[in-house]
C-alpha cells in the first residue's frame, strides 16, 4: 500500500520538477564527506521519475570516482560493470518490467560491489531509524547481505524526494539501515 502510493505521487511528477530535483540532489550528495573521500562509488541510473542521478553520477567520473553501476541479472541479483559516461549506458528489458539504463561493456561480478567506499541505493522511502522502502525485488537486499557477509562497511546512502521520508517503513529480518538520505532540502543521518 505504501509503495503503490509513494509510486503515484512520483508518477505526477513532471519532467522538469524531475530535473530540478536532480541537480539539488547531485550538489547536496557532492558535499557529503562519504562520497568527497570515496575512490570508488556503486550507483545506480534512475529513471522515470526517480530522482535524478545522471548528474551526480558523471560529477563524481569528472573527481576522478570510479564508479559502478548495477546491470540486473536472471535472479534478480546484480552484477557490476564500470560508468566510463552516458556513452556507455544501454537500454535493457527485463521481461515485462520496466528498462534499465546498464553499463555496457565487462562484467565485473556481484562481488565488485564490495570494493565500494560508498553505494548509493534507490529506494520508495526511508524512515527515521535509516531503514529503507525498496520496490520489492530484493536485488539490493542481496547487496546489502553480500557487503554484511564480507565485513565491508561502505557508506550507504538513498537519494529521495523530501516527503519520502516518513515516519516508519515495513521491515522484515533481513532488512539494514543506511546511514544517509539525501533529499533537495538537505541530509539526514542515521549513524
Amino acid at each position: 500500500m505504501l509503495r503503490r502510493g509513494l509510486l503515484s505521487v512520483r508518477s505526477r511528477l513532471t519532467a522538469g520538477d524531475v530535473d530540478e530535483a536532480a541537480a539539488v540532489l547531485a550538489e547536496r550528495a557532492l558535499e557529503l564527506p562519504e562520497l568527497e573521500h570515496a575512490r570508488t562509488v556503486a550507483a545506480y541510473v534512475s529513471v522515470g521519475p526517480e530522482p535524478g542521478t545522471l548528474a551526480l553520477l558523471d560529477a563524481l567520473r569528472a573527481r576522478g570516482v570510479r564508479v559502478l553501476l548495477p546491470a540486473l541479472l536472471p535472479d534478480n541479483d546484480l552484477d557490476w560493470g564500470a560508468y566510463t559516461g552516458p556513452d556507455c549506458l544501454v537500454r535493457v528489458r527485463h521481461g515485462s518490467r520496466m528498462a534499465l539504463l546498464e553499463p555496457a561493456g565487462e562484467r565485473l561480478g556481484p562481488e565488485a560491489v564490495q570494493q565500494a567506499d560508498a553505494v548509493l541505493l534507490p529506494g520508495l522511502a526511508v524512515d527515521a531509524r535509516g531503514m529503507r522502502l525498496g520496490r520489492g525485488g530484493g536485488s539490493y537486499d542481496r547487496v546489502l547481505a553480500r557487503l554484511e557477509r564480507a565485513g565491508a562497511d561502505p557508506a550507504l546512502v538513498v537519494l529521495l524526494y523530501d516527503a519520502e521520508v516518513v515516519e516508519r517503513v515495513p521491515e522484515e529480518a533481513h532488512d539494514r539501515p543506511v546511514h544517509a538520505v539525501v533529499t533537495p532540502s538537505g541530509v539526514r543521518r542515521f549513524r
